[in-house]
């Protein structure tokens, strides 16, 4: 008999994957299939704003707080909402399969709309049911297992989906990926129990927003409140700016997709699930403040890694060896970030507030990435091509610098949490 504490992480790892797996096809993954096609950066930067529906979603989230979808009730409320959302994004991942970007970018802007849209719903739904699965003392564990699922996913529809799309096509290696996530929901539906939050308030939807506000408000008060969003904010400001542009960066310096499928990828999935546990055993012997700024740091350090790659000659093993210092930085900060506002959440409003706090971490960098093509485009024109690419990786490594510095200011607060 397994378990039942190693069967939930086993279950919040597939959790983990289906989380990640719409998200990397239709905000990463999408911007190699349409550099590889010749779209502008610009109108590239411009679609990953269809990720705008991750940092909305506390507007849909008391919904999932209040209701389950009746037909799927019976596994739970959480799951129903869960079990329903993955349907959706089965189905349009292989509409989107059938789309010709270049023939009308409008429609296939759409439908990776509506999969991003129940994406953010369905992490609604994953969020709030892993935070009422355990208590905090365990919640790293879950978040762990939720962030190696998350990787996986990562491989999966970054390199795997690339190697597919190289060798086969782009149709074929999105629907691929729509058969996978049809199997792995089954799987990790049989898998995870849910048991019903009886904390959990359940009101009209303008008291389901109104009440948790004033919930986190009052925990903390107004001045420390709203640093705490400002941290939000900012902590994850420059993986998410720089993330649409990841992949067509690789393709301009003239790496193909093969090369970015099995070395690239592959070795970031490595580095990144490193990086997961990394965060777990830093959080645990040295507590939440510490870990906090050594993610940070990280993050800026190895991102402006990036700006040397931009200026030399290819070498597949030294962009291997930035994008490995990179991911393990990325893998640190998840883990770090997630135990960091699950901290933050009452139980009584789970689904609400932790929609809230991740929707306030990426709003931000959302409206940026949105423009990261524009940056780009805009630094080539100063500088050059190459010198270009460098001063963007320049840009968003110094968009670290505000987290790291409100993170200090604020270490006695941090100290005592922890």
């Amino acid at each position: 008999m397994i378990n039942q504490n190693i069967l939930k992480i086993i279950a919040f790892t597939g959790y983990g994957f289906a989380s990640g797996l719409p998200y990397v096809l239709v905000v990463i993954t999408l911007t190699a299939w349409l550099r590889d096609i010749g779209i502008d950066l610009s109108l590239i930067g411009f679609i990953t704003w269809v990720s705008l529906t991750y940092s909305l979603k506390f507007l849909w989230a008391p919904f999932v707080d209040r209701f389950s979808i009746p037909i799927f009730n019976r596994f739970g409320a959480r799951r129903s909402w869960i079990l329903s959302m993955q349907i959706v994004i089965f189905i349009f991942l292989l509409i989107i399969s059938e789309i010709d970007p270049q023939a009308n970018i409008k429609y296939f802007a759409f439908v990776a709309f509506i999969i991003a849209l129940a994406g953010s719903i369905q992490d609604i739904a994953i969020d709030a049911l892993r935070i009422e699965s355990a208590e905090i003392e365990d919640q790293g564990n879950l978040a762990a297992g939720y962030q190696f699922g998350y990787r996986i996913a990562i491989l999966v529809a970054s390199s795997l989906a690339l190697i597919i799309a190289s060798n086969f096509s782009w149709t074929f290696a999105y629907k691929l990926m729509a058969l996978i996530t049809g199997l792995n929901i089954i799987i990790t539906m049989i898998i995870s129990t849910e048991n019903k939050n009886l904390t959990l308030k359940k009101l009209n939807h303008i008291d389901t927003m109104i009440e948790p506000l004033k919930d986190f408000f009052e925990r903390f008060g107004l001045k420390m409140a709203a640093i705490l969003l400002l941290i939000i904010a900012s902590y994850r400001l420059t993986d998410i700016v720089m993330g649409p542009m990841a992949n067509p960066f690789y393709i301009d310096m003239g790496y193909t997709l093969s090369e970015i499928g099995y070395i690239v990828k592959v070795v970031a999935l490595i580095s990144t699930i490193v990086g997961v546990f990394v965060g777990g055993i830093l959080i645990k012997k040295y507590g939440l403040y510490k870990s906090l700024l050594i993610g940070a740091f990280l993050v800026m350090i190895t991102n402006l890694l990036f700006s040397y790659t931009a200026i030399t000659d290819k070498n597949l093993t030294l962009l291997a060896s930035i994008v490995a210092s990179d991911s393990l930085a990325a893998g640190i900060v998840g883990t770090v970030n997630i135990t960091f506002l699950t901290s933050l959440v009452s139980q009584k409003y789970t689904g609400f507030q932790y929609a809230l706090l991740t929707s306030v971490m990426t709003f931000t960098g959302t409206i940026f990435k949105g423009f990261s093509g524009v940056i780009v485009e805009s630094f080539q024109s100063l500088y050059g091509f190459n010198y270009g690419w460098m001063s963007f990786y320049i840009f968003t490594s110094c968009l670290a610098l505000p987290a790291i510095l409100l993170i200090m200011s604020k270490k006695g607060f941090f100290v005592n949490s922890d």
